[in-house]
């Protein structure tokens, strides 16, 4: 269950949170869910991971500092989360899923076939980048967010987010080449 619904219920097992504070995580939730796709590959481990960051964030409000942005703070929560559990994973031997990717419906039935290859190769290449590499990329490409944000979230200072970034984007370009 990943709604509004879920925020409110966590919301009631810790008592009263600002309707600021309430709002902002609600709004968050399909962001944080992309970024938890983005981590583990896998839209049932994303919904979980979601889940367990939005519980986590709730249940410690209190080291939350009202000024900073709250939705850097629940990355960095869901970054953690994800961590521990690749590292529990690995002390149990499983492994992860293949994200899938949907595609955009075109018109033109050469370039919609065309667009699909390259995406699949883009997408296979995203999936194949050392996880540092994929987690700043996404951060970054997708959600927007600056290098130091994402040096914050991650824990690794500004230049290695920027070196990151680099090479996963020699990689992308790599394939985007080949498959022209």
């Amino acid at each position: 269950m990943l709604s509004s619904q879920l925020v409110l219920e966590g919301i009631g097992k810790v008592g009263r949170v600002e309707p600021r504070i309430e709002k902002e995580m609600i709004a968050l939730l399909p962001r944080l869910r992309r970024f938890a796709l983005a981590l583990t590959r896998s839209m049932s481990a994303a919904d979980d991971l979601t889940q367990s960051t939005v519980e986590r964030a709730i249940a410690n409000l209190d080291k939350w500092r009202p000024g900073t942005r709250l939705d850097s703070w629940m990355y960095r929560i869901a970054h953690n989360l994800h961590r521990n559990e690749v590292r529990n994973q690995a002390t149990r031997g499983i492994k992860h899923g293949i994200l899938q990717m949907d595609t955009e419906r075109a018109l033109d039935g050469e370039r919609a076939m065309l667009a699909r290859l390259e995406l699949s190769a883009v997408s296979a290449a995203i999936t194949q980048l050392p996880e540092d590499q994929r987690e700043a990329l996404l951060l970054v490409a997708v959600e927007g967010r600056s290098y130091r944000a994402v040096a914050e979230i991650t824990g690794a200072s500004v230049a290695a987010v920027t070196s990151r970034i680099a090479r996963a984007r020699e990689v992308l370009r790599g394939v985007v080449e080949r498959s022209d």
